[in-house]
């Protein structure tokens, strides 16, 4: 992993943040669509978005903004409004480099720090594809959605404990919803040993989550899935990878490990009622 580190300026934050919020604002869309309703929305605002997807979701958040001025009250007003109607706190998640006075414009309003979250990413490269990693086939997909989400609900111990803490069901929905992911599992001993998901969003490879297998764990299964995620990353001709871990976590030491560098911390920024949710990216990863 000697190769170059990966800088991030203004102008490559600002590009990561806009695949954040399309994901986000894509994934809260097909929320509505399983259901076959119209509660909740996903909305522009200051060049972001915010989302309501569902009770508990992930994807319930502000994300994007702060790369073209600050928003107007009357604007926050009209977000809190939605997000009080139905029943949820407002969760801004905002990037570091984001324009001088964001942070405190929100905090002003009664905003308070509730936690960070790291993203890092890596410049693409040739990458081997280890043995036992595959892609899933859509016939796979309960299965794969049901083998995540048990790996996921038995947090690892090691490194800071997240501040996520969402309900099993919530988690398959998500991934469910989780719009335009490929989805690779990972084998050992002709077991389900582990999953992961990433997508393309204008040539940014956004990994977007990964677990393992208790029984499976200390045996290179997520380094593995992310070698694999890498290598059809660089087949599909993005220029980088971008993952969102826990600050301390074992999933931040291992995409260190794999060559990414830190490129900027985001504060979760919450008003109301205690928030569960995060990115919905690899920061539930467990290793």
């Amino acid at each position: 992993m000697g190769g170059e580190r990966l800088f991030c300026d203004v102008a490559l934050a600002a590009r990561i943040e806009r695949a954040e919020a399309r994901l986000t604002a894509e994934s809260s869309d097909a929320a509505r669509a399983r259901r076959g309703d119209t509660i909740g929305f996903a909305r522009p605002f200051s060049g972001g978005v915010a989302s309501f997807a569902e009770d508990d979701s992930p994807f319930n958040k502000v994300i994007g903004l702060g790369f073209g001025g600050l928003p107007s009250t009357a604007e926050l007003d009209e977000i809190e409004h939605a997000f009080a109607e139905l029943g949820s706190p407002v969760q801004v998640e905002l990037c570091q480099l984001a324009d001088a006075g964001t942070g405190g414009f929100f905090t002003e309003r009664g905003y308070r720090l509730e936690s960070f979250e790291n993203v890092l990413g890596r410049r693409l490269g040739d990458t081997d594809v280890p043995d036992g990693v595959r892609l899933s086939r859509d016939d796979e997909l309960e299965t794969w959605l049901s083998e995540v989400a048990d790996a996921v609900a038995v947090a690892d111990t090691e490194g800071l404990p997240s501040h996520e803490d969402f309900p099993r069901e919530t988690v398959v929905n998500a991934m469910r919803d989780m719009a335009g992911v490929r989805r690779y599992l990972a084998e050992r001993n002709g077991e389900f040993a582990g999953g992961a998901s990433f997508r393309v969003t204008e040539g940014i490879a956004q990994f977007t989550g990964a677990a393992t297998v208790p029984a499976h764990r200390r045996r290179g299964v997520q380094t593995a899935l992310l070698r694999a995620r890498l290598a059809a990353a660089t087949e599909a001709e993005c220029d980088v990878a971008v993952v969102t871990t826990q600050p301390g976590s074992k999933s931040h030491q291992n995409v260190q490990r794999q060559g990414f560098d830190l490129l900027y911390t985001r504060a979760i920024l919450v008003k109301g009622t205690s928030a569960t949710s995060s990115s919905g990216a690899d920061s539930r990863q467990a290793s």
